[in-house]
């Protein structure tokens, strides 16, 4: 267990494992379809809920007030569906994964019922990015029976809030999309030089352009459309193909065919480590990082993975080894072991979590879990 953690040791889970009611977005690509397979190779039994159809339902408009506020019918809809879903299947536990529209009372009937309650938040509510949707979550965060978290400073912030447990895990590859390509591949079947797959968040759209107009390197940009009102028109028509977002296969393939795979912390968020660091790793890409703590606890520097610390020190390393094949393949062929070897996959950390469950679920069900 991390040395951050406040849930209690882990415990043996039942053989045929949980029935879980899953509750995530389940739109294509998206991280919740990825845990919903680890979970399901973890031998838990799923039953599952895309949350995108109460968060998008409807006129548009109505729904970005939805979103913001967690108030109307579909609001309420999502929280009786819950309730009515978990007696109907028996489940032993509820997994929300980005549970903006469950209110307290919800899950506090849940507990009656003797259902263990899960909050997986990717995302940080207390966070200098401040994005909006939070407002009815942060009220229910001393009702959830574990929190799962990603970063030491959201564990110190969910315990000051009252929250019952939190477990730390790190993000994770997917290993069913996330692996490297055949033997033999080659810089023959790369057609990015210098290649970021992501959203522009922070000052990204400045420091990618930057390393193209002042230091002519060959970047490419690949991402949502969103890209196209961060980057000034001289540097949309250069870095930006408008191939759109890359997902699964797409992404994978975008991964491979990139001499240099860049990543950078989402500093809005307070991350530690990059989610998309593990994804380039267990694909075989050579990663080219922005330096933190936590990077350089789980990859060895120039050796696994190669750090920055400005976008000057970027255009170095960029320079350094946009030629030299053989060093990106040594490098990225020990990251790719680092990843796997060390669990870095969705099945490693939520087996974390669901050892975490197992042990609070007696108290739950006894009606005194505290």
């Amino acid at each position: 267990m991390d040395s951050r953690d406040t849930s209690p040791s882990p415990t043996l889970l039942p053989a045929d494992g949980l029935r879980i009611l899953y509750i995530a977005p389940m739109n294509y690509g998206w991280y919740g379809l990825y845990r919903q397979r680890a979970l399901e190779r973890l031998g838990h039994t799923l039953v599952p809920i895309d949350i995108m159809q109460y968060e998008g339902r409807g006129n548009p408009i109505l729904a970005r007030f939805r979103y913001r506020l967690q108030v109307g019918r579909t609001v309420s809809k999502m929280n009786e569906d819950v309730l009515r879903l978990a007696r109907e299947h028996r489940v032993d536990a509820v997994w929300f994964d980005k549970p903006l529209f469950i209110r307290a009372s919800t899950l506090r009937q849940l507990r009656a019922m003797g259902i263990a309650t899960v909050d997986y938040m990717i995302d940080n509510p207390f966070g200098p990015r401040r994005d909006p949707g939070f407002r009815l979550y942060v009220r229910t965060i001393p009702e959830y029976d574990l929190h799962v978290q990603q970063r030491d400073v959201s564990v110190e912030a969910y315990l000051r809030r009252g929250a019952r447990h939190v477990v730390k895990v790190q993000t994770a590859f997917e290993p069913s999309v996330h692996f490297p390509p055949s033997a033999g591949w080659s810089d023959r079947d790369r057609t990015r030089e210098v290649s970021f797959i992501g959203t522009p968040y922070d000052d990204r759209p400045q420091f990618l352009t930057e390393l193209w107009r002042k230091y002519n390197l060959p970047v490419v940009i690949s991402g949502p459309r969103i890209w196209q009102r961060k980057l000034d028109q001289a540097a949309l028509t250069a870095l930006y193909p408008h191939e759109g977002e890359l997902y699964d296969t797409a992404y994978r393939e975008g991964v491979w065919r990139s001499k240099i795979n860049l990543s950078f912390l989402t500093h809005g968020n307070q991350d530690e480590y990059a989610h998309k660091s593990f994804e380039i790793a267990a694909c075989g890409g050579f990663l080219l990082v922005e330096r933190s703590d936590g990077h350089s606890a789980r990859f060895k520097e120039d050796e696994e993975a190669v750090f920055f610390s400005s976008v000057e020190e970027c255009a170095e390393k960029i320079r350094r080894y946009l030629p030299d094949e053989a060093a990106r393949t040594r490098i990225a062929a020990a990251g790719q072991r680092r990843a796997v070897v060390c669990g870095y996959d969705n099945d490693t950390q939520l087996r974390k979590v669901m050892g975490a469950v197992a042990e609070l679920l007696p108290a739950v069900r006894e009606g005194c879990s505290q």
